[in-house]
């Protein structure tokens, strides 16, 4: 009787204690959202403010003199711009479908435990993972044996596949996907492709989900394979060309400290608003696809399972 009547304390005494920690943590991971997303919004409006008040006052929350001279500086480079912009949607796009779809269907055959050569795919892959073979052999691979010098497709193959995506995918096989949902499928006589397709991606929806998002940005962001491949302004990245521009900037201003005339016309250019301004330009359109896979996050971890 009083340990019944001790147990029924202990519990009133954690209910006591919810709502105050539920507001603890409420207020700390507002803090930290707010601490996330701040530096961002300091960059819009460093962007939009005007380069003279930069020069004279640093960086302020609150601009005394707000401006558009480094996206309007950026305008003039607005053919290319969207040219690269289109050849980075490309990219981005069959790349995560391609990465996607080769980490899930490998990462499926490793996990199951009825495949013969799982163990021999599991140890290279992670051979493949830990020993890569460098910048060096890569670049000769892929100009020399694939031919694929000045071609978009060198942007796309080297990552359509990635072994740290594997092994996310095999775990969440291996954690979320019961295998006597599977087995009861192959007594019904589905074949595997069925029931991969039928069954085990919707179960596997929120892994799929995180490794395309690794994947979006991964593409997203690489310019150095720009750098390395491409030679035609027609298929130069996007993160690539606003590489290119504040290289030009930066050529410029240490031009400018040996003549007067290309130091007036640098003294023109909006040089800090424009470095600000390509961040914005470069990092909104991925920002703005997370509230699109963070649904998956949420969703779908307790989708499915086997009651006994």
């Amino acid at each position: 009787m009083a340990k019944r009547q001790k147990k029924q304390l202990s519990s009133v005494e954690i209910r006591s204690f919810g709502p105050g920690a539920n507001l603890f943590f409420n207020i700390f991971l507002a803090i930290f959202a707010v601490s996330c997303i701040f530096p961002f919004l300091f960059i819009i409006v460093i962007s939009f403010t005007r380069e003279s008040d930069l020069v004279q006052y640093g960086y302020q929350l609150w601009p005394k003199h707000w401006s558009f001279g480094a996206y309007q500086y950026l305008q003039s480079f607005s053919g290319q711009f969207l040219q690269s912009l289109g050849v980075t949607i490309f990219i981005t796009v069959v790349g995560t479908c391609l990465n996607t779809l080769f980490s899930a269907t490998y990462g499926y055959a490793i996990s199951r435990k009825d495949f013969t050569y799982r163990r021999f795919f599991t140890v290279f892959a992670l051979i493949s993972l830990l020993f890569t073979p460098g910048m060096v052999p890569t670049y000769l691979v892929v100009t020399r044996m694939l031919h694929l010098s000045d071609n978009i497709w060198a942007l796309i193959l080297p990552g359509a596949f990635g072994v740290y995506n594997v092994l996310i995918m095999r775990t969440f096989y291996l954690t979320q996907v019961p295998d006597s949902i599977v087995e009861s499928a192959r007594i019904d006589g589905a074949s595997e492709l069925l029931i991969f397709r039928k069954i085990v991606i919707p179960l596997a929806i929120p892994g799929i989900a995180t490794i395309s998002l690794f994947s979006a940005l991964g593409f997203w962001n690489d310019w150095f394979n720009g750098m390395l491949y491409i030679t035609s302004d027609s298929k130069v990245p996007l993160q690539y060309l606003l590489v290119r521009i504040q290289s030009n900037i930066d050529i410029l201003a240490k031009s400018a400290q040996q003549s007067s005339t290309i130091g007036a016309a640098v003294a023109a250019i909006p040089s800090e608003g424009t470095r600000m301004a390509m961040v914005v330009l470069s990092t909104l359109p991925i920002a703005l696809t997370y509230p699109f896979f963070q649904k998956y996050f949420v969703r779908g971890m307790t989708i499915g399972g086997v009651k006994e």
